[in-house]
C-alpha cells in the first residue's frame, strides 16, 4: 500500500471514530450479526406469536432490567476510564476499567442466575422456537460480555489512551446490543 493510500485511509470515516479503526470493522460486523439474529427473532415472533408470548411469560423481566442497569453503569465506568486514559491518569483509568469489569462480572452472574431459574422450570434450547432463539441471542451476547471483560482487562494494564479507546468502543457495542435486545426479547409482545 502506498503512502498516499495510507493517508487516504487515515482520513476516512473510520479515522474519525475513537480507538483503532479495525475495531470498528469488528463492531460493525458484530452489529450486523446481532441485527440478523434479532430480525430472525422478530420474524419468528410474527409467525408464531402464541409460542413467543408463552416463552416470554417464563422470563424474569425484573432481572433483565437489573442487568440493563448494571451493564449501562459498566459502560459509564468504561467511559470514565477512557477519559482518564486521555488525561494520562493511568491509575484512575485502571480503577474505572476494573469497576467496569466488576459490573460486567455482575451482569454475568445475574444472567447465569436467570438461566438457572429458567432451566429449573424445564425450559431449554429445544423447548420452542422462542427459547432456541432466546438462548442463542442472550448466550451469544453473554460471550461478548466475557470477551469485552478480557479486552478491558488487557487494555487497563497499560492504560494507553488509544488501546483503552479501542477496548471501550467494543464494550459500548456490547452495551448497545443489550439495550436493543432487552425490550425486544423481554417486553415487546
Amino acid at each position: 500500500m502506498s503512502a498516499q493510500d495510507c493517508e487516504m485511509q487515515e482520513s476516512g470515516l473510520l479515522a474519525e471514530l475513537p480507538g483503532d479503526p479495525m475495531i470498528w470493522v469488528l463492531i460493525f460486523s458484530e452489529l450486523a450479526v446481532f441485527g440478523l439474529l434479532l430480525g430472525a427473532f422478530a420474524v419468528a415472533r410474527a409467525v408464531n406469536p402464541v409460542v413467543f408470548a408463552s416463552g416470554q411469560a417464563v422470563l424474569d423481566p425484573g432481572l433483565a432490567a437489573l442487568n440493563t442497569l448494571v451493564l449501562v453503569t459498566s459502560g459509564w465506568a468504561a467511559a470514565r476510564g477512557a477519559a482518564a486514559a486521555r488525561a494520562h491518569a493511568a491509575a484512575a483509568c485502571r480503577r474505572w476499567l476494573l469497576l467496569a469489569i466488576a459490573f460486567g462480572c455482575t451482569f454475568v452472574a445475574i444472567k447465569l442466575l436467570e438461566y438457572a431459574g429458567e432451566i429449573a422450570t424445564g425450559v431449554g434450547l429445544e423447548t420452542s422456537t422462542f427459547f432456541t432463539l432466546y438462548f442463542l441471542l442472550t448466550g451469544f451476547h453473554l460471550l461478548h460480555v466475557v470477551l469485552g471483560m478480557v479486552i478491558l482487562a488487557v487494555v487497563q494494564r497499560g492504560a494507553e489512551a488509544g488501546a483503552v479507546e479501542t477496548g471501550t468502543s467494543f464494550w459500548h457495542m456490547v452495551d448497545l446490543v443489550w439495550i436493543v435486545m432487552f425490550p425486544i426479547i423481554y417486553l415487546v409482545r
